[in-house]
Protein backbone atom coordinates (compact mmCIF):
# COMPACT_ATOMS: atom_id res chain seq x y z
CA UNK A 1 0.00 0.00 0.00
CA UNK A 2 1.40 3.43 -0.95
CA UNK A 3 2.02 5.74 2.01
CA UNK A 4 -0.68 9.25 1.13
CA UNK A 5 1.25 12.29 0.67
CA UNK A 6 0.57 14.81 3.12
CA UNK A 7 -0.94 17.89 1.46
CA UNK A 8 0.35 21.24 2.23
CA UNK A 9 -0.35 24.87 2.18
CA UNK A 10 1.07 26.84 -0.60
CA UNK A 11 1.79 30.93 -0.92
CA UNK A 12 1.22 32.80 -4.09
CA UNK A 13 0.13 36.51 -5.16
CA UNK A 14 -2.10 38.28 -7.36
CA UNK A 15 -0.79 42.23 -8.14
CA UNK A 16 -3.14 44.98 -9.54
CA UNK A 17 -1.92 47.29 -11.91
CA UNK A 18 -3.90 50.30 -12.30
CA UNK A 19 -3.90 52.47 -15.49
CA UNK A 20 -6.89 55.60 -15.50
CA UNK A 21 -9.36 53.54 -13.12
CA UNK A 22 -9.18 50.38 -14.74
CA UNK A 23 -7.11 46.71 -14.20
CA UNK A 24 -5.15 44.37 -15.91
CA UNK A 25 -6.41 40.90 -16.41
CA UNK A 26 -5.10 37.98 -17.98
CA UNK A 27 -7.13 35.07 -19.23
CA UNK A 28 -6.22 31.61 -18.55
CA UNK A 29 -5.63 29.13 -21.17
CA UNK A 30 -9.08 27.30 -21.48
CA UNK A 31 -6.66 23.73 -21.24
CA UNK A 32 -6.87 23.15 -17.49
CA UNK A 33 -2.90 21.42 -18.12
CA UNK A 34 -1.77 24.85 -19.46
CA UNK A 35 -3.76 27.43 -17.32
CA UNK A 36 -1.04 26.62 -14.86
CA UNK A 37 -2.96 26.65 -11.89
CA UNK A 38 -2.87 24.59 -8.63
CA UNK A 39 -6.61 24.88 -8.29
CA UNK A 40 -7.35 23.54 -11.57
CA UNK A 41 -8.70 26.70 -13.11
CA UNK A 42 -8.97 27.02 -16.98
CA UNK A 43 -10.31 30.28 -19.35
CA UNK A 44 -11.08 32.17 -16.39
CA UNK A 45 -9.70 36.21 -15.90
CA UNK A 46 -6.76 36.81 -13.08
CA UNK A 47 -4.68 38.87 -12.30
CA UNK A 48 -0.82 38.99 -12.73
CA UNK A 49 0.86 36.99 -10.02
CA UNK A 50 2.11 33.68 -9.27
CA UNK A 51 4.11 31.47 -6.78
CA UNK A 52 6.11 33.01 -4.44
CA UNK A 53 9.47 31.57 -4.86
CA UNK A 54 11.93 30.51 -1.81
CA UNK A 55 13.61 33.13 -0.39
CA UNK A 56 11.74 36.29 -2.06
CA UNK A 57 9.79 38.90 -0.51
CA UNK A 58 6.73 39.20 -1.35
CA UNK A 59 7.45 42.71 -3.29
CA UNK A 60 10.30 40.66 -5.12
CA UNK A 61 7.97 38.02 -6.54
CA UNK A 62 5.44 40.35 -7.68
CA UNK A 63 7.84 42.18 -9.61
CA UNK A 64 9.04 38.90 -11.32
CA UNK A 65 5.34 37.43 -11.94
CA UNK A 66 4.43 40.52 -13.22
CA UNK A 67 7.84 41.01 -15.64
CA UNK A 68 7.47 37.21 -16.57
CA UNK A 69 4.08 37.02 -17.38
CA UNK A 70 2.83 40.49 -19.25
CA UNK A 71 6.55 42.21 -19.94
CA UNK A 72 5.62 45.11 -17.81
CA UNK A 73 8.01 46.48 -14.88
CA UNK A 74 6.29 47.33 -11.56
CA UNK A 75 7.64 49.96 -8.75
CA UNK A 76 7.34 49.91 -5.30
CA UNK A 77 4.16 46.99 -4.97
CA UNK A 78 2.41 47.43 -1.51
CA UNK A 79 1.11 44.56 0.09
CA UNK A 80 -2.79 45.29 0.67
CA UNK A 81 -4.59 41.85 1.40
CA UNK A 82 -4.24 38.36 2.72
CA UNK A 83 -6.45 35.41 1.43
CA UNK A 84 -7.14 31.70 2.10
CA UNK A 85 -7.57 30.23 -0.93
CA UNK A 86 -9.11 26.79 -1.31
CA UNK A 87 -10.77 24.30 -2.70
CA UNK A 88 -10.97 20.83 -3.45
CA UNK A 89 -7.39 21.04 -5.02
CA UNK A 90 -5.67 23.07 -3.44
CA UNK A 91 -4.77 25.72 -0.51
CA UNK A 92 -3.19 28.91 -1.00
CA UNK A 93 -2.10 31.58 1.24
CA UNK A 94 -3.00 34.41 -1.07
CA UNK A 95 -1.18 37.63 -1.06
CA UNK A 96 -2.67 40.73 -2.69
CA UNK A 97 -0.58 44.12 -3.81
CA UNK A 98 -1.17 46.72 -5.78
CA UNK A 99 1.53 48.74 -8.20
CA UNK A 100 0.25 52.49 -8.99
CA UNK A 101 4.03 53.16 -11.04
CA UNK A 102 5.17 50.75 -13.62
CA UNK A 103 6.31 50.88 -17.21
CA UNK A 104 5.80 48.71 -20.11
CA UNK A 105 2.90 47.65 -22.62
CA UNK A 106 1.01 44.39 -21.49
CA UNK A 107 2.04 41.17 -23.39
CA UNK A 108 1.74 37.65 -23.91
CA UNK A 109 4.79 36.62 -22.63
CA UNK A 110 3.25 32.87 -21.55
CA UNK A 111 1.14 31.85 -24.06
CA UNK A 112 0.72 28.91 -22.64
CA UNK A 113 -0.39 29.69 -19.80
CA UNK A 114 -1.99 33.39 -20.37
CA UNK A 115 -3.75 33.65 -23.95
CA UNK A 116 -4.46 37.62 -23.66
CA UNK A 117 -4.63 40.82 -21.17
CA UNK A 118 -6.91 43.20 -21.57
CA UNK A 119 -7.54 46.31 -19.11
CA UNK A 120 -11.28 46.62 -16.87
CA UNK A 121 -13.09 48.97 -14.84
CA UNK A 122 -13.52 47.93 -11.49
CA UNK A 123 -17.67 47.88 -12.56
CA UNK A 124 -17.44 45.81 -15.50
CA UNK A 125 -15.22 43.22 -14.90
CA UNK A 126 -15.29 39.73 -16.55
CA UNK A 127 -16.54 36.41 -16.49
CA UNK A 128 -15.58 33.23 -15.84
CA UNK A 129 -13.45 34.32 -12.57
CA UNK A 130 -10.15 32.90 -11.39
CA UNK A 131 -11.32 33.42 -7.78
CA UNK A 132 -8.08 34.01 -5.73
CA UNK A 133 -6.98 36.94 -8.00
CA UNK A 134 -11.15 38.24 -7.29
CA UNK A 135 -10.74 38.21 -3.76
CA UNK A 136 -8.18 40.21 -3.91
CA UNK A 137 -9.64 42.83 -6.08
CA UNK A 138 -12.53 42.50 -3.94
CA UNK A 139 -10.47 43.53 -0.79
CA UNK A 140 -9.20 46.50 -2.95
CA UNK A 141 -12.57 47.38 -3.59
CA UNK A 142 -13.51 47.24 0.37
CA UNK A 143 -10.57 48.64 0.85
CA UNK A 144 -10.42 45.70 3.55
CA UNK A 145 -6.66 43.81 4.21
CA UNK A 146 -8.41 40.68 5.28
CA UNK A 147 -12.10 39.31 4.78
CA UNK A 148 -13.09 36.17 6.70
CA UNK A 149 -14.65 33.32 4.57
CA UNK A 150 -16.41 30.17 5.85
Amino acid sequence: MKKEEKKRVGSGFGVILIKRGKILLGKRHPDPDKADSAFRSSGEWCLPGGKLDYGETFEEGAIREVKEETGITIKNPQVISVHNCKNEYAHFVTVGLVARSWKGKAQVMEPDEIIEWEWFGLKKLPYPRYFPSFEVIENYIKKKFYIKRK
